[in-house]
């Protein structure tokens, strides 16, 4: 499924819409060119989950931990080209009681525990002067939730097939 978002608050909107999802223990991973929205798309999860603390990138620091309801775990594995066991080590108290958002999830290789949702942004329309429209494609093992944030906000502009294009209302 192919959400549209026309500014960095809408991502935020979109986000905690799905974060109403989701449960302790999902693993949700959020891929996307550098500048794409990542950690806004994060932040807006965050803030819907009861976060109040800055949701920053923990691009230098590996993963920030947030206390919500329930906690927040949100790491970044950009500076990596793969997790070693002794990382992986290093990582795993994230996910313990959590929801758990990971950025740049491809370094992590098959290393990450089950996925319930893949988020993907990208520039929707890069070198157009509307740079603030963002593309939010949701896949994910969890069919049946993808459907679900589907049908959840009727206000969502969908990109279901390439350049089908529609505010449903």
């Amino acid at each position: 499924m192919q959400l549209l978002s026309s500014s960095p608050e809408e991502t935020e909107a979109i986000a905690g819409r799905i974060a109403r999802e989701l449960r302790v223990g999902d693993v949700v991973t959020v891929s996307g060119e550098l500048g794409a929205g990542k950690t806004t798309f994060v932040r807006g999860a965050c803030r819907e989950l009861g976060v109040t603390a800055p949701v920053t990138s923990p691009t230098y620091t590996i993963g920030h931990r947030y206390e919500g309801e329930p906690d927040v775990s949100h790491l970044d594995l950009y500076r990596f080209t793969g997790v070693s066991p002794a990382e992986w080590g290093d990582l795993e108290p994230y996910f313990e009681n959590a929801i758990v958002f990971v950025e740049w999830p491809e370094a992590a290789g098959s290393g990450l525990p089950a996925v319930r949702l893949q988020v993907r942004l990208d520039h929707s329309d890069p070198g157009r002067a509307d740079e603030g429209r963002r593309s939010i494609r949701l896949d994910g093992a969890d069919a049946a939730l993808v459907e679900r944030l589907g049908r959840a906000d009727p206000g969502v502009r969908h990109r279901d097939r390439p350049g089908d294009e529609r505010a449903r209302r």
